[in-house]
């Protein structure tokens, strides 16, 4: 239905074109089938929540997935409404390298920007 892609765009977590083709490459290289792109947030960094991104072929109860660009993005039921509108680009500059998390939830993050509150 409709209303549930268009609320899943409004409400889910995001991932740019640019970090969607980055993913692929990188489960390209990987060489395994059935990995997807796992999404999460857990205690502990400097703010007090972190972010983990990784590969992970495990489906667990209350998974929420999300495709971009061929690319399935998975976000447990815990760590989605820390994540709702959050935007993972990826960037690939002279003075930064790696993925990056735009998220209108965190209501301040640290100098290294891999932890939140």
């Amino acid at each position: 239905m409709t209303v549930e892609s268009s609320e899943t765009t409004q409400q889910g977590l995001i991932l740019t074109d640019g970090a969607a083709a980055k993913v692929k490459s990188l489960l390209e290289q990987q060489g395994e089938e059935g990995l997807q792109l796992r999404v999460a947030v857990q205690p502990g960094g400097c703010s007090g929540l972190r972010y983990q991104l990784f590969f992970d072929d495990r489906s667990m109860d209350g998974d929420i997935v999300s495709s971009f660009g061929g690319v399935s993005v998975v976000t447990d039921r815990m760590s989605a409404p820390y994540l709702g509108g959050a935007t993972i680009d990826f960037v690939d500059t002279i003075e930064k390298q790696g993925f990056t998390i735009d998220n209108p939830n965190a209501g301040g993050s640290c100098a290294c920007g891999d932890s939140f509150n």
